[in-house]
């Protein structure tokens, strides 16, 4: 979804954002906030009603009328379904090896070719007007809801109410339900009719209600036009950064000896280092990337442009930008991933993947939220770690042995 919570998912989607949120939010460009734990039982009910209309004052200031709040609001009831549900993100907590297996299913390659063939015109439209491909605008749609097969129904009010009130990801869900009542209050979508995700993403693409306000374009029936979900997707791409003619990343092969310390460089620094584009075509000319190791310097290695940071507006995971570029690649005709990955997850449990974080904070490399997401702040870390340590391969791999390395170590 967009999880682009998300970072707008995100980002976040989480993206994690923003545009998206979620089908699964993320990540998208949203700082990272703490969850709150709902109030008793015993109380939850009162104390819920007494929280939507303590939201008033922000809706007023918003420009949302005391009838349209009213409307929204009547006989609002807390779902007590969501909250176990911003516990089971898949592309946090799956090995990122798994969460492709399902992303990027046969059937989902097959179905995004056929739609690629339906929407022929209208993603050369889309793709000439915005500067998007077109298979990255199908891979985010593949992968939100399944081409529009399940877009979720959820009433989004009380899916945004509910997360409010328990103050997951701080205020942000605070701000979208306001957004949503902007949407009612313009006539974008009537009260009814506003349905989505658990998270309050919406339509084809999963647009949540700010990244609706900010990003869809003319006919804005994301929920009914796929024509309309697609452009307004390929638009919050374009408005996020994406540039045009330049690709999400390339695979490739990198030598024994790469010399780990410095991670970002141009494609002809990469060249100069030894690193080739898996499937023998050259790389890019132009334009800088980082060199992105999921699996460690044994499995799959991928140099990310910034277009890859831009996908992860629309869910800050790095699984799913992943999955979105993939898919898209696939779609288009390219080859699966090349290279083997790893056949157990490294890290199996929550408990051992917050240990690495714990004690790369100890150490003093780490100053993020001890949350178990092992993305590139956790990575970025592990690689300091290991050149300090003169570990080498210096990859960035969170694994048992490099947990027992964390362990030993004094600071």
């Amino acid at each position: 979804m967009m999880r682009a919570l998300a970072g707008a998912v995100a980002a976040a989607a989480l993206a994690a954002s923003c545009a998206g949120a979620m089908a699964n939010p993320a990540k998208p460009d949203k700082a990272k906030q703490a969850s709150v734990q709902p109030k008793p039982a015993q109380t939850q009910a009162g104390s819920f009603e007494s929280f939507v209309q303590s939201l008033w004052p922000h809706a007023q200031a918003a420009g949302v009328s005391r009838a349209t709040f009213d409307e929204a609001c009547s006989g609002l009831t807390l779902d007590p379904s969501i909250v176990a549900l911003t516990r089971k993100q898949a592309e946090f907590s799956k090995p990122i090896w798994s969460y492709l297996a399902g992303a990027v299913s046969g059937a989902r390659i097959a179905n995004g070719r056929a739609m690629a063939a339906e929407y022929a015109s209208s993603l050369a439209s889309i793709e000439s007007q915005y500067g998007v491909p077109k298979e990255i605008i199908l891979g985010v749609w593949g992968m939100e809801t399944n081409y529009g097969a399940f877009a979720g129904d959820k009433d989004v009010i009380r899916s945004l109410a509910t997360l409010a009130y328990v103050r997951y990801r701080g205020t942000f869900f605070r701000d979208e339900f306001i957004q949503a009542l902007r949407m009612i209050e313009e006539g974008h979508v009537p009260r009814a009719r506003i349905r989505g995700s658990w998270a309050g993403a919406m339509g084809h693409t999963q647009f949540m209600p700010s990244s609706f306000m900010k990003y869809a374009t003319a006919g804005r029936n994301i929920w009914g036009s796929p024509q309309d979900a697609l452009a307004s997707t390929a638009n919050y791409l374009r408005q996020k950064g994406w540039v045009p003619g330049q690709p999400w990343g390339v695979q490739v092969q990198i030598p024994a000896s790469l010399d780990y310390n410095n991670v970002r460089r141009s494609f002809s620094a990469w060249a100069s280092a030894g690193v080739t584009p898996v499937g023998g075509a050259g790389l890019p000319r132009m334009g800088e990337a980082t060199l992105f190791l999921p699996a460690g310097a044994s499995g799959p290695a991928f140099l990310l442009t910034d277009n890859f940071a831009v996908i992860k507006t629309y869910n800050m995971s790095d699984a799913y930008a992943l999955g979105v570029a993939h898919l898209g690649d696939r779609i288009a005709g390219g080859a699966p991933i090349a290279g083997a990955w790893p056949s157990t997850d490294p890290l199996p449990s929550l408990a051992l993947r917050k240990d690495v974080q714990s004690q790369l904070k100890r150490l003093g490399f780490y100053d993020q939220d001890v949350d178990g997401r092992l993305g590139t702040g956790t990575r970025d870390a592990v690689r300091r770690f290991q050149l300090a340590q003169g570990i080498h391969p210096a990859d960035g791999y969170a694994n048992q042995s490099l947990l027992a390395a964390l362990r030993a170590a004094k600071r």
